[in-house]
């Protein structure tokens, strides 16, 4: 491999941190392994690796490690590989890249076929999978750390549940083409993953440089259940009260104190600005 460095979040798999950086060192060989400690370092230490000179930046995690990573890298024309140890990792996943077995997400990276995919940006923070605005965003923000670990996945539903039964202040969109939208919140996809196996984003792909828009108008519990409900038969686009369409930019904008979320962690509060860069990430991809 070129040169090359492996970016490994142990707190990716905490009971198991361990045995999972001697399995990856195993694997690595001579390639460098560098661990995070703490948020932010992932970052850091990409793009401490992108002034350095290397070529290839394997990132071991979940989605909020490969957002980090692809932040670090920046504009740089260095390759990202992945290897998905995250409890989820759905851009992993979009791309077809074996999740569960690291042999052969390490063949994938050993193999070097590049794909060129789109790379959006909120603000001044680059994303890979998704952004979400209002209720999604406010899950992650108010799920604490303790809750995670003592509950898992079902903290963010017992949160959910929590954060459904306030009525969110408006939000207001406007498009490239100069259309206005309003909704109670928003999903703005790359890939058409959100959340695991649930394809949410119809027409999405990630090489076509457009931002895939859903616009939920309501925010009761009953409307997040149906929503819900509609997501997994795949019949969301075709509800009344919500809106799905394409963009190559957009501007959010609400008068509350509203969050926004990129890939699984909260990164501000609106206004925010999504456009894609011109610049496409390299990937090694199967």
């Amino acid at each position: 491999m070129n040169k090359s460095l492996v970016i490994l979040n142990p707190a990716a798999r905490s009971d198991k941190a361990s045995r999972l950086e001697e399995r990856i060192c195993r694997l690595a060989g001579s390639v460098p392994v560098r661990l995070t400690s703490e948020a932010g370092d992932a970052r850091r230490i990409a793009a401490e690796a992108v002034q350095e000179g290397v070529e290839v930046i394997i990132a071991a995690g979940g989605d909020g490690t490969l957002n980090e990573v692809v932040n670090g890298i920046g504009t740089a024309p260095v390759s990202l590989g992945i290897l998905p140890v995250g409890t989820m990792n759905v851009f992993a996943t979009e791309l077809a890249i074996p999740h569960g077995n690291l042999e052969r997400a390490w063949g994938v990276i050993e193999a070097g076929k590049i794909v060129l995919v789109d790379k959006p940006i909120a603000n001044e923070t680059r994303f890979l999978q998704l952004a979400g605005v209002g209720l999604d965003a406010e899950v992650v923000r108010k799920t604490t750390a303790d809750s995670k670990k003592a509950l898992g996945p079902l903290s963010y539903l017992l949160t959910l549940v929590q954060v459904a039964a306030h009525k969110p202040a408006r939000v207001v969109l406007e498009s490239q083409e100069g259309r206005l939208h309003e909704g109670s919140f928003v999903l703005i996809g790359n890939g058409r993953l959100y959340g695991g196996p649930f394809p949410v984003f119809k027409r999405a792909s990630l090489y076509d440089g457009l931002l895939d828009v859903l616009v939920f108008q309501n925010q009761s519990h009953w409307d997040v259940v149906r929503y819900f409900q509609a997501i997994a038969f795949g019949t969301h686009p075709e509800l009344p009260d919500v809106e799905y369409f394409q963009t190559s930019r957009l501007q959010i904008t609400s008068a509350g104190d509203i969050p926004v979320e990129l890939d699984g962690e909260v990164a501000g509060v609106l206004p925010c600005s999504f456009s894609v860069e011109s610049e496409k990430l390299r990937v090694i991809a199967p």
